[in-house]
């Protein structure tokens, strides 16, 4: 375990694909913390009301950039032109993005040069997990 923690934080434009409306750009952070090795936050800015957060693999969004990847709620494909759709769906509806493939694979670098591929057992600190979950109020 590593004490000397990171945050890697990226900002973007996506757009939100809905045909048949023309797209919508969508203010998005990207945002990767060594305390979490294996994940990567998306936060979308949702207007006035505030962010929308989701949470998927690093390994997830580095596949996608290649090849469709994902099978759950999180899938993501390489699109027309240098691009990359994200698709997000949950009960509370579902989204597809298109974002830059450049911004997306120079953010995963950053992330790489702190931690490579493989090496995120290294920096998980299993204390820390345990007792935030064991602190959890249940009621």
């Amino acid at each position: 375990m590593h004490n000397d923690h990171v945050t890697i934080r990226s900002t973007a434009v996506f757009d939100l694909i809905g045909p048949p409306n023309p797209p919508v750009p969508v203010q998005v952070e990207l945002r990767y913390d060594t305390r979490d090795p294996y994940a990567v936050q998306a936060a979308f800015r949702t207007g006035r009301a505030g962010w929308v957060e989701w949470v998927f693999s690093r390994d997830l969004l580095t596949e996608g950039l290649i090849d469709t990847a994902g099978d759950g709620d999180v899938r993501i494909r390489p699109a027309e032109g240098e691009t990359v759709e994200i698709e997000l769906s949950s009960p509370s509806g579902h989204a597809t993005f298109r974002a830059l493939s450049r911004e997306v694979s120079e953010f995963l670098q950053r992330t790489h040069e702190v931690i490579e591929p493989g090496a995120e057992d290294d920096w998980l600190d299993l204390e820390h997990a345990l007792g935030l979950l064991l602190s959890t109020d249940p009621s």
